[in-house]
């Protein structure tokens, strides 16, 4: 087991059985009875929000979504801008929020406005099932958006915002960051610089008896270009003087693989492969075609995957096996493979785990129980990757629910009142 994954199991089993309830003080019982006063209209807000469909290349919807949110931040007395990216990227911007003041540490408070649901996405945009809700992105993440929302208006209402320096950042391309990297996400990384805390409000996840969690690391997101040539001929001399083929090496490195890069905490998953004597890719849509008879030896294999790691230093183990792996060409056969990192990892540090302490007691002091730790191969990618080397970080704050990513998604709506307690509780004690 990699040392930061048990270290990280570690703490969450002492955290569960060492947080003792201290209490709140007078504001911070405030800060609660108002979240709680505030739940309908949460629900409300979801709603509004839900109902608007804002796929990642909608960009309209990505923008009118952002302007729901935008006119709560300016009412709890942000100032609020659009940032735009450039058109040929394709999407819509992010909307920042700031103030400034002389107390405590600088939060940044992250995201996003964009759900994975294009406009001809099947499932519903918001249905209300009693204590559910189900809708496109209503989890993953306008639940999130919500929580930020109600938790900053508890502690406006309470006159805890005052002389703090928070910065929300909502970005409008989560489930597909622009290209390049370096543009779209060039913004958070500056605002990453001015602060001293990021915390992200992605779905939360419930771990085993329903103890909250909380995610202090993530695994970096990759992917992987195979491409296999072999030698044409007639099907009767495969084997033999004509080689083995391009689909036969392709099935070898891939197995290979398979058997050989095994490491806890690395996956590498080939989600779409093409092969034959006519082959095309589309790199833009994720799609392609194949041709080729059954009588002839296919020249042909591109191969498109996806590889996740905890560390570079597993990166670079994982590489290095598999190009080896490559390396070893049946006769008649020859193969190629490329790299081309995402997302950065999240990695487990003192400093996360801090936080997570802190979020914990909160949570036990709102009599709420403790706060577990993710393990961190239990979660795909995030914003909070990119600025996760430059400060400490937690991630996983935002709603609870279910089917993230399908047209069955939903959320607990209870949980957008139990999360913004604990995150409103977490910024008073950071900002003091």
């Amino acid at each position: 087991m990699p040392r930061t994954l048990a270290l990280s199991l570690v703490l969450t089993a002492l955290l569960s059985a060492g947080v003792q309830a201290q209490g709140l003080s007078p504001i911070e019982q405030r800060i609660g009875d108002e979240i709680k006063a505030w739940q309908p209209e949460a629900i409300n807000l979801l709603e509004r929000s839900a109902r608007i469909n804002s796929g990642t290349l909608n960009l309209a919807g990505v923008r009118a979504t952002g302007e729901v949110f935008r006119k709560e931040l300016d009412a709890l007395g942000f100032k609020t801008v659009w940032i735009d990216m450039p058109q040929a990227m394709g999407r819509a911007g992010h909307l920042v929020a700031n103030r400034t003041g002389p107390k405590g540490k600088r939060l940044l408070l992250l995201g996003h406005l964009d759900t994975v649901f294009e406009t001809d996405a099947p499932g519903p945009l918001w249905e209300r099932e009693g204590e559910r809700a189900r809708g496109q992105g209503v989890g993953d993440m306008k639940g999130g958006n919500v929580v930020v929302i109600a938790a900053l208006r508890a502690l406006h209402r309470a006159g805890a915002l005052d002389d703090t320096s928070i910065t929300v950042l909502f970005t409008g391309d989560e489930e597909e960051a622009g290209y390049p990297r370096e543009v779209s996400r060039r913004d958070m990384v500056e605002l990453a610089k001015l602060s001293d805390v990021a915390l992200s409000f992605e779905g939360a996840i419930t771990g085993p008896g329903g103890q909250a969690m909380a995610t202090v690391g993530r695994r970096a997101t990759a992917t992987f270009d195979l491409d296999v040539k072999g030698r044409q001929g007639h099907s009767q001399g495969v084997f033999g003087s004509a080689g083995f083929g391009a689909v036969y090496e392709a099935a070898r490195i891939l197995d290979g693989f398979r058997q050989a890069v095994v490491e806890p905490g690395l996956t590498f998953n080939p989600g779409v492969i093409l092969g034959g004597t006519d082959v095309a890719f589309d790199e833009a849509n994720a799609k392609g075609t194949a041709a080729g008879k059954t009588n002839v030896i296919a020249n042909t294999v591109t191969v498109r995957g996806d590889l996740r790691y905890l560390d570079y230093a597993q990166r670079d183990r994982a590489h290095a096996r598999m190009r080896e792996i490559v390396g070893q060409h049946l006769p008649g056969a020859s193969a190629s493979i490329t790299f081309r990192d995402s997302y950065p990892p999240m990695a487990v540090t003192p400093g996360n785990l801090k936080l997570l302490e802190l979020y914990s007691q909160a949570s036990v002091d709102a009599g709420l129980g403790a706060v577990g730790a993710v393990p961190p191969t239990a979660r795909g990618a995030g914003d909070i990757q990119f600025i996760a080397p430059i400060i400490d970080s937690l991630d996983g704050l935002g709603a609870s629910g279910g089917a993230a990513h399908s047209p069955s998604e939903h959320v607990d709506l209870g949980s957008l009142e139990r999360s913004a307690v604990r995150a409103a509780l977490l910024i008073y004690r950071l900002t003091r």
